[in-house]
């Protein structure tokens, strides 16, 4: 299905909306009654806020690549303790932001493009109550609730990377073009009633033609939206006086996580078989441009073909323009090399999740073949050039939606609030579907068994099922913060890596190499092959133009011997050390933060910001 990039009639919204000069039509002609009057002038503007989403500096060039890296399930792939050159790219992942950081002092970087989409936003709100007859017509109530939401998912996103921001709900006049930041509690349940009334606006998936695509905002993101908000407003942030929860007793834990409850179970309701919706497909969907509502995707960023660098940052890592693709990237962000290990070696999302190959630079027949990485870059998984349906031309845009909520959150994040309110016992159902579709039944029942011991042991298998569902999609970041967790797990994630490295600790019982196996075969003479692969063995296996590639690595897996990984020497396999201090460096994995994290969970605001802000902004 071919995805669909709203931005229609931008030329004619930016005079209708921004007072810009044209030589026709006339201002007169375009102004906010006649556009908001309609409804396909009014849908163009509440598309035309997704401009800001694609700019190049904005979400697709800047803040996806870097917020949320790094975690403790993830990092960039090339970080070296050297302090190489890279532009002030690293310094955003490791906690050493300075105001003058050289990808973002610009004008026109995420900060500037997210106030641009509020804007737009707000005009669009604006002229929608004032000219749309909204009460009257649920099609115009929709573009509100829609226009309401993409507003606070902008605002949300400005505070989870700058923290106290300043507060636009309303257009821009000369009495507000300079702002101080406010406090974030005050922009939290602004966005916690906006959302409330947008939920009485928006239809739900496949209700309306409008909700047929996950393009499209519906009453499922809403309330999903509104949820994961209520988490962040009652979790642990970085303040001025120190990390702490709020002292806004409207923003109260308690409350937050009844909002969390209640929003989810809504949506539960309208989706209730997650288990029976495979964790591969969602992934798989995205790559190949299926935006159809009703599945696990909620609500997608739209990047058009020439837009959006998710692949690009996220993907399975091509070296070279190959048949799968005419970009040579993937692999600028990857998992820690521990996290393949922190899954049941069952886990069906281990595989998936974690890439420790990349695609050959040397073409064969024009042909790239998969090899192995190396340990301390391994790629992710869930997004490969590999699994589209179209070949990416572009230099640097995939054209790949961002995918921004899918129902395992939904699920998980119900999961975590009725445990605070009720008790493991009742939280359980909740959980239960996410480890179904990833965990043989026997396994899953032995694990819900030691999480539903107690209300804290529940709350662990949340921070651990999290890092494993999610990995890879930003979301980690925000959650160790909001459990006051992320110096801790940050701290735990280097003596892993240090302990991996060595062979110590969990790790001890590890082979300190891997065998691999690589060939190109007849799409019909590949089973013959997959049925002699050892059992457990890591597998990739891709077909394409009736050529299959198949990539076999054993030794990752507890339990796997050197004495069977000598034995595959002749069947063709090739050994390769894999673990190892000079394999995974300590100074490496000592660049997981510069500063401490724990003191810098935002960035500051740009110093061009500060300095054109007419004395009213600082950063503390």
């Amino acid at each position: 299905m071919k995805k669909l990039f709203y931005i229609p009639l931008l030329a004619l919204l930016a005079c209708g909306i921004s007072s810009c000069d044209m030589e026709a039509p006339s201002q007169s002609s375009m102004d906010s009654s006649l556009i908001f009057s309609q409804y396909e002038m009014a849908e163009a503007a509440v598309m035309g806020i997704h401009q800001s989403f694609g700019e190049t500096n904005s979400y697709r060039g800047r803040y996806l690549p870097y917020y949320g890296i790094n975690s403790d399930v993830e990092w960039i792939n090339g970080l070296e303790a050297s302090g190489i050159n890279d532009g002030g790219k690293n310094d955003l992942a490791t906690y050493n932001a300075q105001p003058s950081n050289s990808q973002m002092n610009t004008d026109n970087n995420a900060y500037a493009k997210f106030y641009e989409g509020i804007e737009r936003a707000n005009k669009a709100i604006e002229g929608i109550r004032a000219y749309g007859n909204y009460e009257n017509n649920p099609d115009m109530a929709h573009l509100l609730g829609e226009a309401l939401t993409l507003r606070a998912v902008i605002y949300l996103d400005l505070i989870k990377g700058w923290g106290d921001v300043p507060a636009r709900f309303s257009s821009i006049t000369s009495e507000t073009m300079y702002l101080p930041r406010a406090d974030r509690d005050e922009i939290y349940k602004q966005l916690l009633a906006d959302l409330l009334e947008a939920e009485n606006y928006v239809y739900w998936p496949n209700e309306s033609n409008i909700t047929q695509t996950t393009e499209r905002v519906s009453k499922a993101f809403v309330k999903a939206l509104r949820a994961r908000i209520a988490l962040y407003a009652g979790g642990y942030s970085q303040r001025a006086d120190g990390i702490r929860l709020s002292n806004d007793p409207d923003l109260d834990r308690t409350a937050m996580y009844t909002i969390v409850r209640d929003e989810c179970l809504d949506v539960i309701a309208q989706y209730p078989n997650l288990a029976s919706l495979p964790f591969k497909d969602n992934f798989t969907n995205l790559c190949r441009d299926v935006v159809t509502a009703g599945q696990e995707s909620i609500w997608e960023i739209p990047f058009s073909e020439g837009r959006g660098r998710v692949l690009y940052t996220l993907g399975v890592e091509h070296q070279a323009k190959d048949q799968y693709t005419q970009q040579n990237k993937g692999g600028v962000n990857g998992p820690l090399p521990t996290l393949f290990y922190d899954y049941d070696v069952d886990d069906i999302r281990r595989n998936i999740t974690c890439a420790p190959f990349r695609w050959s630079q040397t073409l064969t027949n024009g042909r790239s073949t998969q090899e192995l990485a190396s340990l301390k870059e391994w790629n992710f998984g869930k997004l490969r050039y590999e699994w589209m349906s179209r070949i990416v031309t572009s230099t640097n845009d995939d054209g790949v939606n961002w995918q921004y909520m899918r129902l395992a959150d939904v699920y998980l994040m119900a999961a975590e609030a009725v445990n605070e309110l009720e008790g493991p016992a009742n939280a359980a159902q909740y959980m239960r579907p996410v480890l179904e579709r990833a965990l043989p039944s026997d396994k899953v029942s032995a694990y819900m068994n030691t999480a539903t011991a107690s209300k804290e042991s529940f709350f662990d298998a949340i921070v651990e099922q999290r890092g494993l569902e999610f990995a890879g999609e930003s979301l980690r970041k925000a959650d160790l913060i909001r459990w006051n967790l992320l110096k801790t797990k940050l701290d735990e994630a280097k003596t892993k890596m240090k302990q991996l490295a060595r062979r110590e600790g969990k790790y001890a019982d590890l082979i300190d190499k891997v065998y691999t196996y690589q060939t190109v075969v007849n799409e019909g003479e590949a089973s013959e092959i997959v049925n002699a692969i050892p059992a457990g063995a890591y597998t990739s296996i891709e077909t394409i133009d009736g050529m299959t590639d198949i990539f076999v690595i054993y030794g990752l897996n507890y339990g796997d011997t050197e004495t069977v990984g000598e034995t595959l020497l002749d069947q063709g396999y090739t050994s390769t050390t894999w673990l190892g201090t000079d394999k995974l460096e300590d100074a490496k994995v000592d660049v997981l933060y510069v500063n401490n994290p724990d003191e810098n969970q935002y960035w500051p605001i740009w110093q061009i910001f500060v300095d054109n802000s007419n004395g009213m902004l600082t950063n503390d």
